[in-house]
């Protein structure tokens, strides 16, 4: 290749990978998974062995994020884009709001406008780059939210919308790629969902959700039409609340989940609790997207995209460079000397690197990524 750029094995980070999802996946990680193998691997997840380990996800979560009193750990299969089928199903009522900032949040958004039950959704958009929550609507029972926007590098607040515990409407936020990696305060939602495949350090499939009282009680409402008028519906077994939170009270999954992205994200979370739980992952993931910003707000090619500090993710560090500088070659270079997933989202077409610094990744590999891009950069 006629551009191809070798850099000096000395220069490397120690670990290569920087994903935005899946992400990094630590050793020890596979190393339970190995020591799993004949115990646990191909077994029934119904049986006490695996029951034990969904338990201590849930004893392990609780423990992460301080979760009030009457609050609850849920899980089920088919990854956080399946919650929002699920939310639409068993969480709004008649008609949600949302903030749509990005391809993902705007993806919720598209589903409940495509539910067949349920009214024209009121969507507040915001240019991607920046965060628009959604505004008090009279006429809602739930407002819905990204914590994250893992397509753009966009961190948005997480706190109730004023008049909406008086209007008696829920908050759902998703917090895919920001859960375990940025600071939350989960009593301000009733709902706070993510898939394990970021800074959880799993695989994806499978979603878990930090569930309110209010929220439970909605979908029991919900699902046995009592007491809300027009919210009266069919809801499939597999996207059922109800149906989710009691196997999970179980310790188990409605349907057979993947026993390793079990394994794995069981680990991880001791991993993070036994470090100091999520202050000390926040904290690791502030100082590693501090030296990606530093280093592109000193550099005379690259430039942190979202303008507003406040508003720049700790968890996914979108970076522009120059015309004269090309993403797609930088990318490749890199890829070619073991340094992975640091292509920008494909779908906002921007000349843009995107990088993953959630609790896996070493700060000392992304101090070593930046002196890699600039050596690529001068030598392409």
């Amino acid at each position: 290749m006629a551009n191809s750029v070798n850099i000096p094995q000395d220069m490397l980070p120690e670990d290569g990978r920087f994903g935005s999802g899946p992400s990094k996946i630590r050793p020890e990680q596979v190393a339970a998974l190995e020591a799993s193998a004949r115990t646990l691997l191909g077994t029934s997840h119904r049986q006490t062995p695996v029951r034990q380990v969904v338990g201590s996800i849930r004893e392990g979560l609780r423990a992460f994020f301080s979760l009030p009193d009457g609050y609850e750990v849920a899980l089920g299969n088919g990854g956080a884009s399946c919650f929002w089928e699920i939310a639409c199903a068993s969480l709004i009522a008649r008609r949600a709001a949302f903030g749509a900032y990005g391809s993902f949040s705007a993806k919720f958004a598209a589903s409940a406008a495509n539910a067949p039950f349920l009214e024209d959704p009121a969507v507040y958009e915001g240019e991607p780059g920046t965060y628009q929550l959604p505004e008090w609507t009279e006429d809602v029972d739930a407002y819905c939210w990204a914590h994250n926007e893992t397509s753009t590098g966009v961190a948005a607040p997480v706190d109730r919308v004023p008049g909406s515990v008086e209007q008696g409407a829920l908050t759902l936020v998703d917090g895919t790629s920001a859960a375990g990696a940025l600071p939350v305060d989960v009593n301000r939602t009733d709902a706070y969902y993510f898939s394990p495949q970021k800074a959880f350090g799993s695989d994806g499939g499978l979603w878990v959700a930090i569930l309110s009282p209010a929220a439970v009680e909605r979908a029991e409402r919900i699902e046995s039409n009592a007491g809300l008028p027009g919210a009266s519906r069919w809801v499939p077994p597999f996207l059922s609340l109800t149906k989710a939170l009691s196997n999970s009270r179980k310790n188990q999954t409605l349907n057979t989940p993947a026993v390793a992205t079990l394994i794995m994200m069981e680990n991880q979370i001791r991993w993070l609790n036994d470090n100091g739980g999520m202050d000390w992952a926040t904290a690791r993931c502030a100082k590693s997207a501090s030296l990606l910003y530093s280093w592109a707000e000193r550099s005379e090619y690259a430039h942190p995209f979202v303008a507003d500090e406040a508003a720049r993710s700790r968890a996914v560090v979108t970076i522009d460079l120059d015309d004269a500088v090309s993403a797609t070659a930088v990318v490749a270079a890199l890829r070619e000397n073991g340094i992975v997933d640091t292509a920008g989202y494909r779908k906002l077409g921007r000349n843009q690197l995107r990088i993953g610094v959630f609790p896996s990744v070493e700060p000392s590999d992304v101090v070593a990524l930046t002196k890699c891009i600039d050596y690529v950069v001068e030598h392409l």
